[in-house]
């Protein structure tokens, strides 16, 4: 039987009683037979030749193809294994097999490049994982071949080092070459490429590239003592294809030359005892340089040549790079001299050497028998053989106050002679003064005079202000003549006004006038009652009706009046 023919079978049993004779009942029934699968087909790829193209770009672990080996057999049976067993790519692919659909996946394992090998051929195999020995002593397997060509793609640059590593010298010279970088086009079109710096990795503009050959210079001067390293970032850039670039790293080390002297480490300031021996060590110094050099430090100390004959101080060289300060003799004196200055010169072995003069200050003080500092300052000696500190601070004050006495008696005469004139910040008749009562109303005529501008027919006289005595006598106005009959108010208002605001004598600052002048030339006349009651005439107040209403019941009123006055 072959399963992969026909899987299933359909058989009928009769069962017949009476052993089968005439007359005896029978029964049938379907047995269905299902085949089980057992190992005996091999796998089988469908093509003997497989054909793939990938491009030059391909990721790493990325697909570039599959195949496939068809078995007849199912489940367990069914599965194949795949392997490359020979040919030229077997370090570039790998092949894994998917469980699931029974394929064999190629993955790419290294990067290709078209312009280094263009295709590859592979020899795949595919074996059953499970085999029955009754068929054979090896699993089933079959093989095929792969041939996969490269597509070649667009590359970026390719930098002929994967980093570079400069070193210059701090005192080289600005636009010298300090070293070169050099990309290329793997592409088969090998395109040139143009060079420029990542500015972002050279802010301060130190160095500058040639954008053709890749040279790099030196755009500002160096200095190792403010920067050893510089790290900036070269682009090569396609000029046929602007999109491709390639990036690379350079380090710059910048190398040592001896271009600073040596000084002290600190500033120093030593005490020197007036009790102290001859030899006694002083102070200590060290010497420190920015400089780098490459066999380390060496210090060399001496005096000053004006101090090479000091007949108080020396020098021992303490043959660790620092010295120590000796006393020559135990003569110090505050009184004499309570500070001296020693000039050291520090020279180091650099090529050329370089040399700086510090100086050590050494300050005279008092010690105890021990030879603990106890006072450096001089006036521990001097205000015992002239004044005490209370006697001092006596003197100062009585001259503070001294100082203090004088300048009040300055003030003061400069008060006194003071002229007494009110000046003109000061006079009150510029200011504007507000008053909250009414005050006297007509009868406070002490400014001006009311009884003129109550009549105009009334003399005009002169009156003198009574608030201040003037400088100046000034002639009072003249009179003006009585203004004729029907002059107009308005108009004589205007001429007395200018004729004070003309006038020096009158009163500067403003003051309430009352007009009490009415004027003259009334059509109406007159109406008061102390005229009309003098006459016998009869009078006639029918014409007060016509002037209107407000004069209409007056008329009445003196009509009613005279009535009375017939009866």
């Amino acid at each position: 039987m072959d399963r992969e023919a026909k899987e299933q079978y359909l058989v009928v049993i009769q069962a017949k009683d009476m052993g089968g004779h005439m007359g005896g009942l029978s029964g049938t029934t379907t047995v269905t037979i299902t085949l089980t699968d057992v190992n005996d087909n091999p796998p089988k790829f469908s093509q003997s030749v497989y054909h793939f193209s990938v491009p030059e770009d391909l990721a790493v672990g990325a697909t570039a193809g599959k195949v496939k080996a068809n078995d007849h057999d199912i489940g367990e049976n069914a599965k194949s294994n795949y392997t490359i067993n020979d040919g030229d790519g077997t370090d570039v692919f790998e092949i894994i097999s998917d469980s699931q659909t029974q394929e064999g996946i190629l993955r790419l394992k290294k990067p290709l490049d078209f312009e280094t090998k263009k295709s590859y051929t592979l020899k795949v195999e595919a074996a059953n994982v499970n085999y029955d020995a009754r068929f054979g002593r090896e699993p089933f397997k079959d093989t095929t071949t792969v041939k996969i060509a490269i597509e070649d793609s667009d590359e970026p640059p390719l930098f002929s080092a994967p980093s570079y590593l400069l070193e210059v010298h701090e005192n080289t010279a600005i636009n010298s070459v300090i070293g070169q970088v050099s990309a290329s086009d793997p592409d088969v079109t090998a395109s040139p490429i143009r060079y420029s710096i990542d500015r972002h990795t050279d802010l301060e503009r130190q160095f500058n590239i040639n954008a053709e050959d890749g040279k790099i210079t030196l755009a500002k001067a160096l200095d190792r003592e403010t920067d050893v390293w510089h790290n900036i970032t070269v682009i090569a850039t396609e000029i046929r294809n602007y999109s491709q670039i390639s990036r690379i790293s350079v380090a710059i080390k910048v190398l040592d030359i001896n271009d600073n002297a040596p000084e002290f480490a600190t500033e120093y300031e030593a005490f020197l005892c007036e009790n102290g021996k001859p030899g006694q060590v002083i102070q200590t110094v060290s010497a420190i340089d920015k400089d780098d050099p490459k066999n380390g430090h060496f210090f060399i100390y001496s005096l000053a040549p004006e101090m090479s004959n000091n007949p108080n101080f020396t020098i021992k060289n303490n043959e660790d790079n620092s010295v120590s300060v000796l006393a020559k003799h135990n003569s110090f004196r505050r009184q004499k001299q309570e500070m001296y200055i020693l000039p050291i010169i520090v020279s180091d072995n650099g090529n050329p050497p370089m040399s700086s003069t510090n100086t050590l200050t050494i300050r005279v003080c008092g010690c105890s028998s021990e030879g603990i500092v106890q006072s450096c300052n001089v006036e521990a000696y001097v205000l015992p053989i002239g004044l005490s500190m209370g006697a001092l601070i006596a003197i100062l004050a009585c001259i503070v106050l001294l100082l203090v006495i004088v300048v009040l008696f300055v003030t003061l005469r400069r008060h006194k002679n003071e002229p007494l004139i009110i000046k003109d910040d000061e006079d009150v008749r510029e200011n504007i003064i507000r008053y909250d009562d009414e005050g006297g109303g007509e009868e406070d005529t002490e400014a001006f005079d009311i009884a003129t501008l109550q009549n105009p027919d009334g003399i005009n006289g002169f009156l003198p202000r009574k608030d201040i005595k003037p400088d100046l006598q000034f002639m009072p106005r003249q009179g003006q003549h009585p203004a004729p009959n029907g002059v107009d108010v308005d108009e004589f208002i205007n001429v007395r006004l200018h004729e004070a605001d003309n006038d020096p004598t009158a009163p500067p600052y403003d003051s309430i006038q009352i007009y009490g002048y009415e004027g003259r030339g009334s059509v109406a006349g007159s109406l008061s009652s102390l005229e009309s009651t003098s006459s016998d005439s009869d009078q006639n107040f029918d014409y007060l009706r016509e002037w209107g209403p407000r004069f209409k019941r007056l008329g009445e009123l003196y009509s009613v009046g005279e009535s009375d006055k017939e009866t």
